[in-house]
């Protein structure tokens, strides 16, 4: 409830903890250069924020992988596609602060070797 414009204490609680209690979208996803089959694959606790960063700093002219940078700027957006290729689904009885990190790591790596077996090509690291 709103008082003068302004949030109650008591919902700004309900916020905090329904915010504490939210999941992000974990998983692996992939920038696709779709004129040449080569797939950027990364893997991240928050897809939607990766996903967003990513595409912040290639459309900046900023990301950190060269060649996919080089091919983003000659080809353009329109050569591009983003696809989520695996989420991980979170167990309810894990803490909600535990570290999924060696989890993606390996599902990234699984996902190296799916594109590689389909003759894809991978942008290396």
């Amino acid at each position: 409830m709103t008082v003068n414009g302004k949030i109650s204490s008591e919902r700004k609680k309900e916020l905090r903890e329904q915010y504490k209690l939210m999941k992000p979208d974990m998983g692996v996803f992939a920038v696709v250069c779709k004129t040449k089959s080569r797939y950027y694959l990364e893997a991240s606790e928050d897809m939607k924020s990766a996903i967003n960063s990513t595409e912040f700093k290639l459309n900046a002219g900023m990301h950190p992988h060269r060649e996919l940078q080089r091919d983003w700027q000659e080809i353009g957006r329109d050569g591009f596609e983003i696809r989520i290729l695996e989420r991980i689904e979170i167990d309810d009885q894990k803490d909600p602060k535990e570290n999924y990190q060696d989890d993606l790591a390996l599902l990234k790596m699984i996902w190296e070797e799916r594109l590689l077996e389909r003759n894809a090509k991978i942008y290396r690291s």
